[in-house]
């Protein structure tokens, strides 16, 4: 037996959930070393940890081998609450269509019986009818035997008709059949590492069907399968791993999939052109892009040669990065006649993560122009405007599609007097289907036990949910604050002008002081120079942008008493919308397989970067002390680099 007595291996996984005693750690360890031996390079455990998240268990090495990072528990759990809903919707739809087909097959029924009526009533003639006589064929003298062997060959003829035709009814009614049964989504990690995520699907979305988790380093490969075997039979019978280049894999896979997961880290620009034609008609593809400092304009000229837009350094610099990766996605869709409709985009930590749905239509693919648009943001009030790449015109049931208007701005800002900088072009349409948004964030509260970072995504689903759809970005209260050099009035005085005055507010679950309206930038400076009045700013330079807006009379008069909607639905019931980071060093972390030194404490932390530096002395010390008690010393590792020696006379008369 390989468990002893004393071990009560549990059925949902047989390694790691043991009831044992003290004096059974070393056979446990004996037990576990014997189990992976055939997995593991070593079998040495104390090389190994074991990390638990959700119902999910991977072993992960001290040396950094396989890239793993706790932070991003968040968008992991926010991919599961995303991935049940789909299964849900994805049921939903396939029902609608199956009652719309058998509301038509009554009409098809009954046009094919009145043609079947018809055709009784004509006589038909058979060659073979007046050689018939009780089924049976009578041939008269007068018939040649080459005739006898056309009516033969005719009757095989009629036999075989008959046959085929009843195979392709058969054909036809299995092909009904297998469109009833909806197959269980198969999804497809392209990079996978751990393959903690893949395991995560496996075991904990119900209806989920084969996981096909891929990485194209031999490590991480190896890491995968051995965390398969070490979750159980569940984990086995529905995850399998493979070494092999994503990009190549889902080109020689087209539709093979209903859910495509891209998680890279840094950009996914070069697998999107793959990833799109991957994805089935009406499937998902679940995209993260941890760039960053390259989508919110600290290189914009890289940003454009990776995603074909050019960004902008605004407040809403966060939100303009998800619009920069939609549009980019729907630029590689278009190239195949398919078209992306988002479900869901989010920003949070140190990345953005978007949830898009593939469909295919040539005609449909051609209203990508209406939801892409350039922006202009001004120099020197920060004021933004849109001007959309096209228009359509409607005339009777046909639809033109024309080249947008403009230009939206003048070659000089109306408010201030500064130039414009142009971005874009960005998703301009919406980025979250609220319907997608209510049914996840109630199915996240039903089960809020198995999302191990409930507060956080309940927490951003619940900002998702009360932002305007139709709005892109977002304006800053204070950096409008900071452009007249006035004090700032509160979130909900500035909300309540803004809705007496006939307009839409929201709050954006990018930034906390973001504030999303649908009122042009001529009323938001009119009201704040409304503020200004009875707030006086003192006297600033004339060329100053907030001087120029201050100096002009408003045309609207601000009313700042309080709105019965100044406060959304989770400020009034208290719900936390933000949250703060759950530990310190709470971000992104290093690259698998680099080595741990002493500048990365920003990342890891100073305990965790001591902890290495002092195990890695410690083998060190063990190595070089077994090299001296062997007699063998190495020179090379004896000298100093010449870099750090000190100089000497010959060194320099040399």
């Amino acid at each position: 037996m390989l468990f002893t007595s004393k071990l009560k291996p549990t059925a949902r996984n047989p390694l790691s959930l043991f009831a044992y005693s003290s004096s059974s750690v070393c056979t446990l360890q004996h037990n576990l070393n014997l189990i992976l031996h055939n997995t593991m390079t070593t079998t040495d455990l104390s090389d190994y940890k074991i990390i638990k998240e959700g119902e999910a268990e991977i072993l992960m090495h001290a040396k950094n081998e396989v890239f793993y990072n706790k932070a991003q528990v968040n968008n992991r759990d926010i991919s599961i609450a995303v991935l049940r809903t789909f299964i849900s919707k994805r049921k939903e739809e396939h029902e609608a269509m199956l009652s719309k087909r058998m509301k038509r097959a009554p009409k098809v029924s009954e046009n094919n019986s009145s043609k079947s009526v018809m055709e009784e009533e004509v006589p038909q003639e058979t060659p073979l009818e007046d050689h018939k006589s009780n089924g049976e064929c009578k041939i008269e003298e007068e018939i040649s035997p080459e005739e006898v062997e056309l009516c033969s060959a005719m009757e095989e003829s009629v036999k075989t008709t008959e046959e085929c035709s009843a195979m392709e009814e058969q054909i036809n009614h299995t092909e009904v059949k297998g469109q009833r049964d909806l197959k269980p989504p198969k999804v497809l990690e392209a990079l996978s590492a751990s393959g903690l995520r893949a395991l995560r699907y496996a075991r904990e979305i119900e209806g989920i069907g084969q996981v096909v988790a891929l990485d194209n380093d031999k490590a991480s490969v190896e890491a995968c399968r051995r965390n398969i075997k070490f979750n159980g039979s569940v984990a086995v019978s529905k995850v399998e791993s493979h070494l092999a280049d994503a990009r190549v894999y889902m080109l020689t896979h087209p539709k093979e999939f209903d859910v495509v997961d891209l998680d890279p880290y840094g950009s996914p620009s070069v697998f999107l052109d793959s990833a799109v034609q991957s994805v089935v008609d009406g499937g998902i593809l679940m995209c993260t892009a941890t760039d960053m400092a390259v989508l919110c304009g600290g290189n914009g000229e890289v940003c454009y040669s990776k995603y074909g837009s050019y960004p902008l350094r605004g407040k809403y610099c966060h939100e303009m990065a998800l619009r920069i990766l939609l549009a980019s996605i729907e630029s590689h869709a278009n190239r195949y006649k398919r078209y992306i409709v988002p479900v869901l985009s989010v920003q949070m930590d140190f990345y953005v993560r978007v949830f898009v749905r593939i469909y295919t239509s040539a005609s449909a693919m051609k209203n990508t122009p209406l939801k892409l648009s350039y922006v202009y943001q001004c120099t020197g009030c920060d004021s933004f405007h849109l001007q959309p790449i096209g228009r359509s015109i409607s005339k009777n049931t046909s639809v033109r599609y024309l080249p947008g208007y403009g230009p939206v701005v003048p070659q000089e800002c109306t408010d201030c007097g500064k130039k414009f900088n142009m971005g874009g072009p960005i998703w301009s349409a919406p980025i979250h289907d609220q319907e997608w948004v209510a049914s996840m964030l109630a199915d996240v509260k039903s089960v809020k036990a198995r999302y191990p970072a409930y507060d956080r995504i309940s927490a951003v689903l619940t900002t998702i949910s009360e932002e305007l759809p139709d709005v892109p970005l977002f304006l800053s209260l204070h950096n409008l604050c900071g452009t007249l050099k006035c004090t700032s009035p509160s979130a909900i005085m500035f909300r309540s002008a803004v809705l007496n005055a006939g307009y839409r507010i929201s709050g954006t679950h990018v930034n906390p002081l973001g504030l999303k309206s649908d009122a042009p930038m001529d009323v938001i400076w009119d009201i704040m120079r409304c503020w200004v009045k009875t707030h006086p700013v003192k006297t600033q330079p004339e060329d100053q942008p907030g001087t120029v807006i201050l100096s002009k009379e408003p045309v609207l008069e601000a009313n700042f008493t309080r709105a019965v909607a100044s406060l959304s639905k989770a400020q009034a019931k208290k719900v936390a919308r933000f949250l703060p980071n759950p530990e310190r060093h709470w971000g992104p972390k290093l690259r698998a397989g680099r080595q741990i030194t002493s500048k990365h404490v920003s990342l890891l932390g100073e305990a965790a970067v001591n902890g290495v530096l002092n195990q890695e002395a410690a083998v060190n010390g063990v190595l070089n002390q077994e090299t001296a008690d062997n007699g063998v010393v190495n020179e090379e590792d004896n000298e100093e680099p010449k870099s750090k020696k000190p100089r000497t006379e010959d060194d320099i008369t040399s």
